[in-house]
């Protein structure tokens, strides 16, 4: 049932509809694993990490608002539940407990890296399709990238 009628041919929408909904699955998973981290980040780069962690969460945050908002502008029901981030992420989960600080540097290049990965590909999908969610994808890529150049500055 579609509640919102999209422009878009249907196989057109379906390419669409999961490279959307795999940008906002990634996307909240990175929020909640830089969360994580910030939490638990220790060491003598604590305070800047810190703060450089929360920049990643307001970011992924509301870069997955914006996927979500697309999807549904499209007549795709967006899914961020626990159980469809845990089981679609291409995120590794990172360590309970204190993390170190170059261990949480890495955690985030590693994230950042797997996510920006994921989002190249979705973009050279939605070239054809939709180059209007091509263009959200690149600039949430090229967002994704700086930080993950920033994180990658850390230990360099």
């Amino acid at each position: 049932m579609y509640v919102v009628k999209s422009p878009l041919p249907d196989e057109d929408l379906k390419v669409v509809g999961g490279a959307l909904q795999g940008a906002l699955v990634d996307l909240v998973d990175l929020s909640l694993v830089a969360k994580q981290v910030h939490w638990n980040v220790v060491g003598p780069r604590f305070r800047s990490l810190h703060l450089q962690l929360d920049d990643v969460v307001t970011s992924a945050r509301a870069h997955s608002d914006s996927v979500a908002e697309r999807a549904s502008a499209l007549g795709v029901s967006p899914d961020g539940r626990a159980a469809t981030v845990a089981s679609g992420s291409g995120i590794s989960t990172v360590a309970d407990g204190w993390i170190k600080d170059g261990d949480a540097v890495r955690a985030l290049v590693d994230a950042l890296g797997a996510v920006i990965g994921r989002m190249r590909a979705r973009v050279q999908e939605t070239e054809q399709p939709d180059p209007i969610t091509q263009d959200l994808l690149i600039g949430i890529t090229a967002d994704l990238e700086k930080h993950h150049w920033m994180f990658q500055a850390e230990n360099g």
